[in-house]
């Protein structure tokens, strides 16, 4: 199986800080149709009525959406002229609260979304929304690519391992770009010692990528540092990874939000792209 729908959301009337660069790579690579979503988003107001409000002003909130999402709908063709990928691009509009419809819609019909890091400077409340939209309302792998980096044919790519149905997800949703890596390193940071596989720490999950024609190898490794994505991150870097693959949010969105989680911290500092799924 590839990749034959990608899909991609551009905001604030600029192609500037999107992924679109990132999809567009993909697109090509695994010769899929590109769908981009231009968004604007109205910030300013609930997505509801509540009393009191001036309807005049949410109308000029929502009009100033409307203009961005024209804008960046503008921005878009300009930049996919000439692009040697099937493409297409829509437009929308949404409150924050309204997000998760939009791009949620959009997003079920494609096989791999495409979206640029949400934390970071110059990024809002809505760059996360979109992310959040496309794992639980669109029920889809999102490639999360930092600034300036793209990923097509990863050669180096790491698994992060933990049994989590979170995480088997991901690896299913990956298997597209894992079969054809030159190898594939599953870590395991500090596994259980009464869990299923513990004579075996990734045995099951090896051969099965290996039916797939991937190339895999097991690394068990210690919890040396505070937090599990930074001892990820590490052994990224150390195996000179070019793609990283896990599962989203184990813990519920709030917990991670209040207390931190290993998706939240890897989103915010991973340097490579990651291939997510919940």
């Amino acid at each position: 199986m590839a990749y034959k729908s990608i899909l991609t959301v551009v905001m604030g009337g600029t192609v500037e800080g999107s992924a679109l660069e990132a999809a567009v790579a993909m697109a090509e690579a695994q010769d899929a149709h590109l769908e981009v979503l231009a968004m604007g988003v109205d910030t300013s107001a609930p997505g509801y009525y509540y009393a009191g409000a001036n309807a005049m002003v949410e109308q000029q909130a929502i009009e100033r959406a409307r203009t961005e999402a024209q804008k960046s709908e503008g921005a878009v063709r300009e930049a996919l002229k000439g692009a040697p990928v099937r493409w297409s691009v829509v437009s929308g509009v949404a409150q924050i609260g309204t997000i998760q419809q939009l791009v949620g819609g959009h997003s079920r019909f494609a096989d791999l979304v495409v979206l640029s890091r949400p934390y970071g400077e110059g990024k809002t409340a809505a760059d996360e929304a979109t992310l959040e939209a496309a794992l639980f309302a669109g029920h889809v792998p999102v490639l999360v690519v930092p600034e300036g980096k793209t990923v097509t044919a990863p050669q180096k790519i790491v698994v992060a391992w933990n049994m989590s149905s979170e995480a088997m997800a991901a690896i299913r949703a990956a298997l597209p770009l894992l079969k054809d890596a030159q190898s594939t390193n599953i870590v395991i940071v500090d596994p259980p010692r009464h869990s299923a596989d513990r004579s075996d720490p990734g045995g099951e999950l090896s051969q099965m990528l290996a039916r797939h024609g991937a190339k895999p190898e097991v690394s068990v490794i210690a919890q040396t540092l505070p937090k599990t994505s930074a001892v990820i991150a590490r052994h990224c870097e150390d195996q000179q990874a070019d793609l990283l693959v896990m599962g989203a949010y184990g813990h519920s969105r709030f917990r991670e939000a209040l207390l931190g989680g290993a998706t939240r911290d890897t989103l915010e500092s991973c340097e490579i792209p990651v291939l997510m799924h919940h």
